[in-house]
């Protein structure tokens, strides 16, 4: 190719949306017609398709090239974590009509009761950390959308061992069993929020325009929420009922806005 071509070449593969480039080859009647601009701007659509292909498995200079939007991955998480949290309400059931004392069968039933406190409390705080990590993201990238995978993963299987936790709460021996399946639920979706969050800062994902005091307060409030629930899990094997009450206690530590409490207090004193 002479330099001359090469120009041409860089012109028409900078100057060509990708739309465009499509519909100008697409535009050849015929490949003994193509002119030396249709050449060039086969070449240059080779190009950009060679560099999408190598987007996830090339060098890191061309995979630095491919950014995702964070639309999509918001819109298949929050679906996710609503059909989880509605699932919950599923192992709630109505006492039977023939039943002589309607108040005595309700409260029997009170471990799905507390099963769907606790499952419910912690899904919202997972949708609320996962909400705030989403609007300091400015991007996103392959490995992210994988994790993030991961996350949902583990969010969509908690109707499980919160039916598990429900039947055998009761039971003395299989609670142990059931309450420590449910802490490691807990604890993975806990590790991958936190994976999320510190691979977005790694990989500068986060937006230039949030303040680092932010950045160190989400942080902060992430990380120890991991030491909290791998506590407990050792808890449970001892006492598991006291382990179900302090996973309701670290889902409520975390929904609840302390700080914006605390600042709102002292703002009205001053006042």
């Amino acid at each position: 190719m002479t330099p001359g071509q090469r120009r041409r070449h860089a012109d028409v593969q900078d100057g060509l949306e990708p739309g465009r480039l499509a519909l100008a080859i697409c535009g050849f009647r015929a490949p003994h017609e193509r002119n030396e601009d249709s050449g060039l701007a086969w070449e240059a659509l080779t190009e950009t398709i060679g560099e999408i292909a190598l987007s996830e498995t090339g060098p890191e200079d061309v995979r630095r090239r491919t950014s995702l939007r964070t639309a999509r991955m918001e819109a298949i998480s929050d679906g996710i974590f609503a059909i989880a949290a509605t699932l919950l309400v599923l192992d709630l059931v109505i006492p039977s009509v023939t039943s002589k004392d309607v108040g005595h069968q309700l409260a029997e039933q009170w471990p799905t009761y507390v099963a769907y406190l606790v499952s419910f409390a912690t899904i919202g705080n997972a949708w609320l950390n996962h909400s705030v990590i989403t609007e300091y993201l400015g991007q996103a990238d392959a490995i992210l959308l994988r994790l993030n995978l991961a996350l949902l993963f583990f969010v969509s299987v908690l109707p499980f061992p919160t039916h598990m936790l429900a039947e055998y709460l009761p039971n003395e021996g299989d609670e142990r069993i059931a309450v420590t399946v449910y802490g490691l639920n807990l604890l993975a979706i806990s590790a991958f929020i936190a994976i999320v969050w510190h691979y977005a800062l790694w990989q500068r994902l986060v937006t230039k325009d949030n303040s680092e005091d932010d950045v160190r307060a989400l942080t902060a409030k992430l990380d120890p929420s991991l030491v909290s629930y791998a506590a407990v899990i050792g808890l449970g094997l001892w006492q598991p009922k006291i382990a179900v009450v302090l996973y309701l206690v670290i889902a409520l530590f975390m929904i609840i806005p302390f700080r914006s409490v605390l600042r709102e207090a002292r703002r009205r004193r001053r006042s």
